[in-house]
């Protein structure tokens, strides 16, 4: 599959958590403690809050006030109408690891992963649920860094991305009436060498999948086979929006070490046309 790419954003340290919300594209520069909100229209780039536990995951609550994991402490943070920003939950007696994406759902339940240890083997964690009041529960236990989580069109299905398992894969669960998951299972697997990270769900429930090791996106249909590749040099979140919804956003750094981050600047913003909208188009 041939497609266009267009670079609206660079000069960025680690781009992850992508969002379409409200005519905007939102992500985290994870290593510079910033959330941003891009114009792609116009191309304006606005700084939306700063995180110094580091940002990661986004999500929206149903009143479309910001949540954002705040990684190294472990809290779920909240941004008001009038810009600030509030402890929603502290997800410490959950996980003992760094916080990745999160996802909320219908009712606004977010869901929150953790990236566990940069080691060999990788370290499991927890998944956390979080509900619109704050109130935590722990709903899944030994996953092995949730690098991306989204939920299906009918509110019944949550996907996460189990970015360091062995064979890496996509997991399912059913989220049950109060929110809590139950039949566990593999959804999809994937090729020695590939790493799912961020994940985007279309409007017919295929998963786009951010693989930097490889260097694709890739998509993955309800029975789990791969429809779409496409080659895009170190991608690590996607998300769908657009007019149309059919405006494919992936973010890209050539490294993912702090220090080299930060000082290669290389974190790019894409964008590209997929025949399959966004949810809701």
């Amino acid at each position: 599959m041939t497609v266009t790419v267009d670079t609206l954003v660079d000069g960025l340290a680690f781009p992850v958590g992508a969002r379409w919300h409200a005519g905007h594209l939102w992500f985290s520069d994870l290593f510079t403690g910033e959330v941003l909100a891009l114009d792609p229209a116009g191309g304006a780039l606005n700084t939306i809050a700063e995180v110094a536990g580091l940002p990661a995951g986004l999500g929206f609550l149903p009143d479309g006030r910001l949540l954002i994991a705040s990684t190294r402490d472990r809290l779920l943070l909240r941004r008001e109408a009038d810009g600030s920003v509030l402890v929603h939950a502290d997800l410490a007696g959950v996980t003992t690891r760094r916080l990745a994406d999160l996802c909320v759902d219908a009712v606004g339940r977010a869901y929150v992963g953790s990236r566990g240890d940069d080691d060999a083997p990788a370290s499991t964690a927890d998944l956390a649920m979080v509900e619109a009041d704050g109130t935590v529960h722990d709903v899944a236990g030994a996953l092995t860094c949730t690098g991306g989580i989204v939920v299906g069109a009918d509110g019944r299905t949550l996907t996460v991305a189990e970015s360091r398992a062995v064979p890496a894969r996509l997991t399912a669960f059913t989220i049950e009436p109060d929110g809590g998951l139950e039949q566990q299972r593999v959804f999809a697997e994937f090729d020695t060498g590939t790493q799912p990270e961020g994940l985007a769900i279309d409007a017919e429930d295929g998963i786009w999948v951010a693989s930097p090791t490889t260097a694709d996106v890739l998509r993955v249909d309800t029975y789990g086979a791969v429809t779409d590749r496409l080659t895009i040099r170190c991608p690590y979140a996607v998300a769908l929006g657009g007019d149309d919804g059919r405006d494919l956003f992936v973010c890209t750094s050539r490294s993912h070490v702090p220090e080299e981050a930060l000082e290669e600047r290389s974190g790019t913003v894409l964008r590209m046309r997929v025949s399959v909208p966004g949810p809701g188009h």
